[in-house]
Order: C-alpha cells, then structure tokens, then sequence
C-alpha cells in the first residue's frame, strides 16, 4: 500500500508536472505527500567561472532560492486545496549533492515522484531522477513534462524481460497494479521463440492475484527497445508503464543502460521504474 509519497517538484517553469501528479496520486491513496523544492548553488572555481564575482553568485543562488520558494508556496496552496496531508521544504545545495540527498530523503517513502527532464538541459531534474533510481531503493514513478492529467490506471503496461529488475518493478508496482482495469505484459524479442512464450508465468502469477491481464509478446528486429514500448503505449493508450530500471553508479556519476536513458528522454506517458 502506498501511504508516503515524496516528490521534487518542478522550479522555474510555468507548471509543475511532477508535483501536479503527485498530489492525483497522493489522493487515490490517501496517501501523505511530501514535497521539495530544489535550488541549486553555484560552485565556485574552475574555468567556466572565472571572473565571476561572489556578488554574482550570491545573487544566482537568490533568484534560484526565491523560485524554490514560490514552487513550494504553489505547491502548499494546491495541497490545500487538495484537502491533503502534506508537508514542504526547500532543498539547497550544489547540484551533486542534491541529488543525493534527496535520494537518501527517498528511501524513508513508499514512492518518489519526479519529472522528465526537458530538452533545454535540466540537470538538477536529470540527476534528481536518477540518483533516486540508483540510489533509494525505492521505486521512482517519473512523470513527462509535458504531462497535464492526473494519474490513469485504465490501461497498465508492464515490461517484462524475466530480469531481477524486471521483478522488482512488478512488487513495487502492485498497489498501482490492483487499481488498473487492464494489465498488458508485454516482452520484446528480436527473433520469435519456438514452443515457449515470455512472460506467461508472470501473467498467471498476477492472475492469481485477481488482476486483468494480457500478454503482449512482441517480435521487433533490429528496433530499439524504448521505441518499440512508446509505440506499443501510443497504440494502447497506455496510462502507466512500469518497467525495470538499468544502470550503475560511480562516484558521482550515473551510467545509464541503453533502454532506461532512451526512455528517460523519450517517454511521454508516466514511468514507474525500479533497480
């Protein structure tokens, strides 16, 4: 069961997609909803700041701050609203070690919800994202910028390779799950099995638990497998894919798997994704 949500909300932009979905999710489960706001702190030294003056930077690390603020104060207004139960905060640091916090702050919630980064660069979200990907242990539902509605659980997709993250993802996902009206497993191979189906035994297991579920195996040649799961969703009209999340870490610096980064940067319904 969910019951304690986080999520980063969206700073500088004209809306909040994150923490819009957030609060549609925090409602479906009666959930409470915490919330930060990110402004991130100029670090001093090297090349591409020099000449920079500290009076510069203060003033940077001001605007960021009042941006946070204001995304905070919207966000207590439309909690409010909402009738939820909430709470807020700022979270200020160097980019880096944002990220991580909020990955370390992830870890005492059932769920994470972030945004997709926007095209124009956004590192913060970008690495928001995928520290609490790799780094709370917790699933991360990450929503698209450019996504209006409150969350749908008309039409669920799940990814399914058979992978310990694949499965992973199915845990985390079960209390979305037991809300959907229709479960489609889908698998992607590049060449077709004989006398065995993917994903069958996953299919019965959530069909023992009472869900409505399809399976959806798809034969794809020489496709990568993002496109070939936004097109499934698009012809579907997927409300929610939940999938496994692939990559490692490093000191500082997150190595995507090839599926996970092209759906980070392609994705345009909702994401659950677990590592």
């Amino acid at each position: 069961m969910i019951k304690d949500v986080l999520v980063n909300l969206t700073v500088g932009k004209p809306s909040d997609a994150a923490g819009d979905f957030a609060v549609s999710v925090a409602q479906l489960f009666d959930a409470h909803l915490t919330a930060r706001a990110v402004a991130c702190k100029l670090r001093i030294g090297g090349s591409m700041l020099d000449g920079v003056t500290a009076d510069l930077i203060d003033g940077c690390t001001a605007q960021r701050k009042a941006a946070a603020l204001q995304a905070k104060q919207s966000f207590d207004d439309r909690a409010r609203l909402a009738n939820l139960k909430a709470d807020s905060g700022l979270l200020i640091d160097y980019v880096a070690e944002v990220a991580q916090i909020f990955a370390e702050t992830a870890r005492h919630y059932d769920l994470s919800v972030v945004g997709q980064q926007e095209p124009e660069n956004d590192l913060p979200e970008s690495l928001i994202a995928e520290a609490a990907l790799f780094e709370s242990g917790r699933p991360v539902l990450i929503v698209p910028y450019i996504q209006k509605a409150g969350i749908k659980l008309d039409r669920v997709m799940l990814c399914w390779d058979g992978s310990r993250n694949a499965a992973r993802a199915v845990g985390d996902a079960m209390p979305l799950l037991q809300r959907a009206g229709k479960i489609s497993v889908v698998t992607i191979d590049s060449t077709e099995r004989r006398n065995t189906i993917r994903g069958t035994l996953i299919a019965e297991h959530l069909a023992r638990h009472q869900l409505k579920v399809d399976l959806n195996p798809i034969v794809a040649p020489d496709s990568e497998v993002a496109n070939v799961i936004l097109s499934q969703a698009a012809d579907s009209a997927t409300d929610l894919i939940v999938m496994g999340a692939y990559g490692h870490t490093r000191f500082r610096e997150f190595i995507l798997g090839g599926a996970t980064r092209d759906m980070l940067a392609s994705m345009t319904v909702p994401v659950l994704m677990s590592h």
